[in-house]
């Protein structure tokens, strides 16, 4: 165990409640890597953070715990075999138990990115553009796709061949090909921010460019790439 009291950072609690919109559970290992699944295995994420853990600890409710961390001003934790005890500026304290890693839907393996054969970029004012739009319109699906020699990004219903669509033109190179990568929004759980993204025939990364922090997003069945 230690007994080194850590404050975690904004940032590291931001995405901590960003993975928690991904998976309840969340698993930490030895080190400064904190990863997460969905629960439906169609989505990961990875960030370096700032603090070092030492201790190998399992959380069954993210959202309960970030709820306990909201009670405290300027909070810290120390990390032991069985707990975290949580402290802050008051005399409250709070011994929060682990739960057991077998128990939670966790990653156990790295993410072997297939060979990327498109790439863009997209800004936080785009994709907040986006997110109103699917809100508003009420439509499910967002597509990056290749439209004469152009990289776009398309809010639809794809299940609707007559629903209201809005297009959003992307920097990035299709050369010459012809493809279309679809998601559901409601899948796309990112931390705000710009992002790199980068396309295989199954999946889109999409890399945050300010932290090191990366996602993983398998593509619908629908979605087609000829190069």
């Amino acid at each position: 165990m230690t007994n080194n009291a850590i404050a975690l950072s904004k940032t590291t609690l931001a995405v901590l409640k960003n993975f928690a919109s991904m998976n309840s559970n969340l698993h930490v290992m030895p080190g400064n890597i904190i990863k997460t699944i969905t629960p439906s295995m169609t989505g990961m994420a990875k960030v370096e953070v700032e603090e070092e853990f030492d201790t190998e600890f399992g959380i069954w409710d993210l959202n309960k715990f970030l709820g306990v961390i909201s009670l405290f001003n300027n909070p810290s934790f120390e990390f032991h075999d069985k707990y975290v005890r949580i402290s802050g500026n008051n005399s409250s304290v709070v011994n929060y138990y682990y739960s057991d890693p077998s128990l939670l839907t966790i990653p156990t393996k790295e993410v072997m990115m297939p060979e990327v054969v498109a790439e863009t970029t997209i800004t936080q004012e785009m994709f907040n553009e986006i997110s109103r739009t699917s809100s508003v319109l009420q439509l499910p699906d967002i597509s990056f796709q290749s439209n004469n020699g152009e990289f776009y990004v398309i809010v639809s219903d794809r299940s609707d061949p007559t629903s209201n669509r809005s297009e959003i033109k992307l920097d990035g190179e299709t050369n010459g090909a012809d493809f279309s990568f679809n998601f559901k929004i409601d899948n796309i759980k990112l931390l705000p921010g710009n992002y790199k993204i980068s396309f295989a025939k199954k999946v889109g990364r999409f890399e945050n460019e300010n932290i090191n922090l990366t996602y993983w997003f398998a593509a619908q069945p629908d979605s087609h790439y000829n190069g």
